[in-house]
């Protein structure tokens, strides 16, 4: 059935939020939400941690026509979780009239499926442009203004000031959360992301005669607390950073605006995405990059200006291993669950997923796993499909019977991963220090035997161990070895006690399949492209 849902019907829904009863939805310890303990984060799913095995489709592809050749690339993939956009020009096309016809269907195919969904708000920024916006707003510059450059001539984006926009954003994305609360009890849709990749590039900040007043008037003061500073303007307290910080508070506080519209109707977990700058290590001029966005440059800014928002994650399009561990690092905090909603689709990246579930991500993510491919370079052939998602594929099978216990043992901070990194050989040896025990992780040394690690052909390893017990792991990967020592080797001997292979059934329960011995455990544990779970128990005797 077509739903209409006007703008009076959304006023009446905010108010009946705001109700001590709430017939319509689901009790709130039984939704979906973000846990945190001892600074580790879960995602938490029917009741328990849940670790997002995630694919993105590409953003043209969710319309009734594309999606059936979508979910045969997602079930290839195996997939627990889809992320999907909704666009505000899908649901809004006429001011005051909703349809959430894509909506339910989209619903009703993961049910069909078994697999979650995360709806991806595209309002007033997609990649910081309006053009998922619907005609009305984006043909008006009048009444939703855009950014104004210095000169006075107009901007691309959206301006963060634009109160009337900021208005109709919220009205609409609380629209669509009302709708999830009446269609969605179920809780299909696990979370959600409040704009995509907002910022503007080519400009730092807003320069319209209210942004240059906001610009000159003394910083707020929860950012100054939240900073460590004192009275100032935003020129005097953040030098070079002044007009990113400045844009970045003033879009925050436009998204927790939208972001607590919506949590009124069904307070699921929501976050925003960032596009990087190059790398995470050294300071970028502001205009060169997504300014006003939740870049790791500004985590602290969106802490103090969006608290509607659980989290902030990294849009991480850079395969270099020392760029992409260090963005993991910028957004792994005790006040943010690492989450990366979306990472390229190229085989380099593949590894990243080993040392983003390692850190305790809550979830990962390639972007645009569909056959629906805009890039030249990239034609639509079903063999070049199935290499393409071959590494992620094998990755998530893998993972699949763990995922929940991984999650849980990431959420008490027992899990470490690995992924290989390009260079020299000297690059292809890393360490994991699991406590009484070490982990040294090699790559490209064959089979068996004492060889030297060379990598791989192309950096494809990774490693992730969980402790299950004091003396006991699980350790999986592709294309790589795994060395076990004592972290203090001076005062024994270790000892590989017992090695077993197997796997988890849909209960959690260990089915075993061989023990490894001989061969298998003489010159460190080899992971291939096999699909491998181990279950390694540790013992040591004395030196004398």
């Amino acid at each position: 059935m077509r739903r209409l849902f006007t703008a009076a019907a959304a006023a009446s829904a905010a108010m009946a939020a705001l109700a001590a009863s709430l017939p319509l939805r689901a009790a709130p310890d039984s939704l979906p939400h973000i846990a945190e303990k001892d600074g580790r984060h879960a995602l938490i799913v029917d009741g328990a941690p849940y670790l997002m095995l995630g694919a993105q489709i590409n953003n043209s592809s969710t319309w009734p026509w594309a999606l059936p050749k979508v979910w045969p690339t997602m079930a290839a993939m195996h997939v627990n979780t889809v992320e999907v956009p909704v666009g505000w020009e899908q649901i809004e096309p006429e001011e005051g009239r909703f349809d959430f016809a894509i909506v339910d269907l989209l619903l009703k195919q993961a049910r069909e499926r078994h697999v979650r969904l995360v709806l991806l708000w595209f309002g007033s920024w997609k990649n910081t442009n309006p053009q998922y916006t619907p005609r009305w707003v984006k043909l008006d510059n009048a009444r939703f203004p855009r950014m104004r450059r210095p000169d006075g001539t107009l901007h691309y984006a959206l301006s963060p000031f634009g109160q009337q926009t900021q208005a109709a954003d919220a009205r609409a994305f609380a629209a669509l959360m009302h709708h999830l609360a009446e269609a969605d009890r179920d809780n299909t849709v696990i979370m959600v992301q409040v704009e995509n990749e907002a910022g503007s590039y080519g400009l730092a900040r807003d320069h319209s005669g209210e942004a240059n007043a906001a610009f000159a008037a003394p910083v707020p003061e929860a950012l100054r607390r939240r900073m460590g500073k004192g009275p100032g303007n935003w020129q005097t307290l953040f030098g070079r950073n002044a007009e990113l910080y400045f844009h970045a508070w003033h879009m925050a506080r436009y998204i927790d605006h939208v972001a607590a519209a919506g949590k009124a109707e069904k307070p699921l977990p929501m976050y925003v995405n960032a596009a990087l700058p190059g790398d995470p290590f050294t300071w970028q001029d502001p205009n060169t990059y997504a300014s006003g966005g939740p870049a790791n440059t500004v985590i602290d800014v969106y802490k103090a200006a969006a608290p509607h928002l659980d989290l902030v994650a990294p849009d991480i399009y850079n395969p270099a291993h020392k760029a992409y561990l260090g963005f993991l690092d910028a957004y792994d905090r005790p006040d943010n669950a690492l989450f990366v909603p979306e990472t390229g689709h190229a085989k380099e990246y593949a590894r990243y997923f080993f040392a983003a579930a390692g850190r305790g991500a809550i979830g990962w993510s390639p972007f645009g796993i569909d056959p629906l491919r805009y890039l030249p370079s990239r034609p639509v052939h079903s063999k070049l499909d199935a290499q393409a998602i071959a590494p992620f594929a094998a990755n998530y099978e893998l993972f699949a019977p763990i995922a929940r216990l991984w999650a849980r043992l990431a959420f008490e901070g027992k899990t470490w991963g690995a992924a290989e990194p390009e260079g020299d050989a000297e690059g292809h040896r890393q360490t994991l220090k699991l406590g009484k025990y070490t982990a040294h992780i090699s790559y490209g040394t064959g089979d068996w035997g004492p060889a030297k690690p060379k990598g791989n052909p192309y950096p494809s390893g990774g490693v992730a161990i969980a402790q299950l017990a004091p003396d006991e792991f699980l350790v999986t990967g592709f294309f790589a070895r795994v060395d076990f020592a004592l972290t203090d080797p001076e005062r024994a001997n270790l000892l590989i006690d017992r090695v077993e292979q197997g796997t988890y059934d849909k209960d959690g329960h260990w089915v075993f399949q061989r023990v490894w011995n001989g061969d298998q455990v003489d010159w460190g544990l080899n992971f291939t492209a096999a699909p491998q779970i181990l279950r390694v128990k540790l013992a040591s005797y004395p030196i004398r």
